[in-house]
């Protein structure tokens, strides 16, 4: 699905002088590597603040555990999304309410948000998911209407960028009052490791952020309220700061892999291709097909056979995993995410794609459809 192995040797050189620097400056925690590659991201971004942390994960609940809420607050996410977004609304003890999502662009639905809101409802978390942003001028307004915060789940989508009506360009998590990023290693600027990101542009939120992922303290040893430890690694930044010169080159080369499934599947009675949010461009995480009347699990047993890997994101919807059963919600209560569930597959994408793998790769889907 990923070939890490290849991008690395196109950038050995940075990438081994980089993690040598640590190893020579014995600076592995919280070392000058770390600093260097905040800033540059804030440059690359846009946002004011970055406050890198342990991972993806770490960055969700940290936001969280920045904006106060209570325990029973709710916390509207989609059910069609990895498991870590409701995953720390519920460790924090906050309510998580699911929603379901949008059929073209699998992204949330701002319908669906707009029907899920009550007195209760304090934030909403929108996943940019498979690397698009969510509607996030519609998810704005209703943010303000409703005096919500909006903490955008941008782990799959850095360096996407939302036009606003207006003509504003921000990118993924820059747009809401906090956003967060994973560098798990195969996401769009991933590590070699686990490693994460924050971004705000509210000062008093980043110093929060700050203190909470260094155990609650602004002062070493006096902790003004409970914090957790999480922090990004020097030799994860070195790597990362590797590759962000890169990001963009590495984003154009998975839109020119996506441009090429896009028209090999064209017209295809059995496959909708990757639909587009219209204010947002798509950096391609994942590339993702919606499958019409196809027995799914044999298409991907035979692209296994084939040696071609495809992966199903993601087959269970949040309202029906065993850990997040409620009362509030059934089977056949979210059709959409329920149908995706049932239907989607993702095909390799990666920087690394050569028009002789691609053309195999979607010769076997057709070969197997026809």
């Amino acid at each position: 699905m990923v070939d890490l192995q290849t991008q690395y040797l196109q950038i050995k050189q940075d990438i081994d002088r980089g993690i040598q620097e640590v190893i020579d400056s014995a600076a592995f925690i919280k070392g000058p590597k770390v600093s260097e590659f905040q800033q540059h991201l804030e440059a690359y971004t846009g946002a004011k603040h970055v406050i890198p942390v342990g991972n993806g994960t770490d960055a969700l609940q940290i936001a969280l555990m920045a904006l106060g809420l209570k325990p029973g607050d709710e916390v509207i996410t989609p059910t069609f999304t990895f498991i870590a977004t409701a995953e720390v609304v519920a460790l924090l003890g906050l309510t998580p309410v699911v929603v379901d999502v949008d059929w073209a662009t699998m992204n949330i639905s701002v319908d669906a948000i707009r029907r899920a809101i009550t007195p209760r409802t304090k934030a909403i978390v929108p996943v940019h998911l498979f690397g698009q942003c969510a509607d996030m001028e519609a998810i704005l307004e209703l943010a303000r209407e409703h005096n919500l915060y909006i903490v955008e789940d941008a782990c799959q989508a850095i360096g996407a960028k939302y036009t606003f009506s207006d003509g504003r360009t921000l990118q993924a998590g820059t747009i809401g009052h906090i956003g967060c990023t994973s560098f798990f290693p195969s996401k769009n600027l991933g590590c070699y490791g686990d490693g994460g990101a924050i971004f705000t542009s509210d000062d008093d939120l980043a110093a929060k952020m700050r203190a909470i992922a260094n155990h609650g303290c602004f002062v070493r040893y006096h902790h003004d309220f409970v914090g957790v430890n999480s922090r990004l690694d020097s030799i994860q930044a070195a790597i990362l700061d590797a590759k962000l010169p890169h990001l963009n080159e590495y984003i154009a080369a998975r839109q020119a892999a996506a441009a090429y499934y896009d028209h090999a599947f064209s017209g295809n009675k059995h496959i909708l291709v990757p639909e587009h949010e219209p204010q947002s461009t798509h950096v391609y995480h994942q590339y993702t097909l919606r499958l019409i009347d196809v027995d799914r699990d044999a298409l991907k047993a035979h692209l296994q056979e084939k040696g071609i890997p495809a992966m199903v994101y993601y087959p269970v919807p949040l309202h029906m995993q065993k850990a997040y059963q409620d009362p509030r919600y059934k089977e056949g209560d979210f059709p959409v995410a329920e149908r995706l569930a049932a239907c989607v597959l993702s095909l390799p994408m990666h920087t690394c794609l050569d028009e002789e793998q691609l053309k195999y790769i979607t010769d076997s889907v057709l070969e197997w459809l026809s």
